[in-house]
């Protein structure tokens, strides 16, 4: 088994110049796909369930098809559980296998994020689990707006919670098609001189490429999480596979077209974040 926690592969991500993409899984063709992807690449791979995908099938067999998937891979593998909103949430997870958690108290005052956070990073290092927290709102695309994370407070809030690493809001957004502007690197930059763990920017679809490149090798960002763009890379491929046969309805056969393409993408995330070649 290459089953690793999120601490086992961001320290290395920081040594050695690169960042490990979290992506977002919704069902076991692009989970496997990109377990493929970074064995083709022989880069880390972070699978993450988020509450859409945890609405759809229970946490514990999320967990059972990451733990398969891991077992059989040549490559370091997280079964991280994304945006959980409440102790139990990050409980049921460790129960259910996972080897990282992130709990999100983001929508709190700080003191109760800080309070929750604290609570959960107890629970998951006393099962050898780590724990992701977030500091600052990442807004959605034409929904819920974002607030920039304030570096002093990151500074208590990392000191006061021992996470493992940090979610921040520096000008991403969730759910973004397009490459928009581009980060805040100043708001970045001191968010950096006041913590030490390693950060993580959700929403990293809408980062453009390039900065995504230039912010892997020199940066305190570890982990960018890409979930849109790789949608939309199986979307186009599920639509052709329906397409290509209106006669067929083996749902089987339909998917395992899309999954070299959703492979070939993520493939080329690997290698904007520079994690290719790192195992």
């Amino acid at each position: 088994m290459t089953l690793a926690t999120l601490a086992d592969v961001l320290g290395p991500a920081l040594v050695g110049g690169y960042a490990v993409p979290g992506l977002v899984c919704l069902g076991w063709e692009d989970a496997r796909a990109y377990v493929r992807a970074a064995e083709a690449e022989r880069a880390p791979v972070i699978l993450q369930a988020g509450p859409g995908a945890r609405a759809h099938m229970p946490v514990a067999v999320w967990g059972a098809m990451f733990r398969e998937l891991a077992e059989g891979a040549s490559v370091p593998v997280v079964a991280h559980l994304d945006h959980g909103m409440t102790v139990e949430d990050c409980r049921a997870a460790i129960a259910a296998g996972f080897t990282s958690v992130m709990i999100d108290g983001s929508a709190l005052a700080l003191e109760e994020n800080i309070a929750l956070t604290a609570e959960v990073v107890a629970l998951a290092h006393a099962a050898g689990v780590s724990c992701e927290g977030e500091l600052g709102v990442v807004g959605y695309a034409g929904g819920k707006p974002s607030t920039g994370t304030d570096p002093e407070e990151a500074a208590r809030f990392v000191r006061e919670t021992g996470v493992d690493a940090l979610a921040v809001s520096v000008g991403n957004v969730h759910l973004q098609q397009d490459a928009g502007r581009g980060l805040d690197l100043g708001l970045l930059r001191r968010i950096e001189a006041a913590t030490s763990v390693p950060l993580v920017v959700h929403g990293g679809s809408g980062v453009p490429v390039d900065q995504r490149a230039a912010l892997a090798a020199g940066s305190r960002i570890a982990k960018f999480n890409i979930g849109t763009e790789l949608r939309m890379a199986f979307g186009a491929a599920l639509r052709e596979a329906v397409a290509k046969d209106p006669g067929r309805f083996d749902r089987i056969a339909i998917l395992r077209d899309t999954e070299e393409p959703v492979m070939q993408a993520a493939r080329a995330v690997f290698r904007g974040l520079g994690a290719s070649g790192r195992r």
